[in-house]
């Protein structure tokens, strides 16, 4: 996993509440096993035109096909955001469009769990979305190292993440990487295992072994 410390980008707003997992990347596109390849159905019922002759092209209301809007890297969404069903492909879809955080005042449980992100007061919220739609290219910097949002029109928002996920997102470790850390301990606990249980020999009591052969 991408580390993540300190992160400028173009925001977006989707001031859509209770977004769920189904919308975020619609079911008929799970059926892949990579954690790739996710992008390009990101939203898709709303990226795309679903009826008539145009049906599959950009559809040219919705806030990413926007010209200003294409190339942001931070979601600002409504809250509830991740809703429904536990789909971690939500959030495999998020990062492979390009998405490197999203920012609401309150998260779905499991995508919480799925998902590195911010929780920010409403009030607050609400402030990024009208500058994201009211400021041309309007850009955020996210310091995770600080725990401070801030931008280039003297707005400097701080926020709290738990200690434990911000280590694992400055490090770049998923939950693959935590294992892996202690791979010389696994290594051994393993060896010792597999000697102890598995291809060591086991003694033999002969005299037991020759009644059983007598019979």
């Amino acid at each position: 996993m991408k580390p993540f410390r300190r992160h400028k980008a173009i925001v977006a707003h989707l001031d859509r509440e209770n977004v769920d997992t189904d919308q975020i990347i619609p079911k008929q596109f799970l059926k892949r096993i990579e954690r790739t390849g996710y992008g390009e159905f990101l939203f898709y019922d709303w990226r795309r035109i679903q009826e008539g002759p145009d049906a599959g092209a950009p559809h040219p209301d919705f806030i990413l096909n926007h010209p200003h809007y294409q190339d942001a890297e931070i979601l600002v969404a409504g809250k509830n955001f991740g809703c429904g069903s536990s789909r971690e492909h939500a959030a495999w879809a998020l990062s492979d469009f390009g998405i490197r955080c999203v920012i609401a005042s309150s998260f779905a449980d499991i995508f919480h769990s799925n998902a590195g992100k911010i929780t920010l007061p409403e009030e607050q919220v609400q402030t990024l979305m009208t500058r994201a739609a009211s400021i041309p290219r309007y850009q955020l910097n996210v310091s995770l190292e600080d725990e401070m949002l801030h931008d280039d029109h003297g707005l400097s928002l701080p926020f709290s993440i738990d200690p434990f996920r911000r280590e694992c997102l400055l490090l770049g470790l998923d939950d693959i990487g935590l294992s892996l850390k202690h791979g010389g301990a696994l290594e051994k606990f393993e060896q010792r295992h597999d000697k102890e249980f598995w291809y060591a020999p086991r003694p033999v009591d002969s005299a037991a072994a020759r009644r059983e052969a007598a019979l």
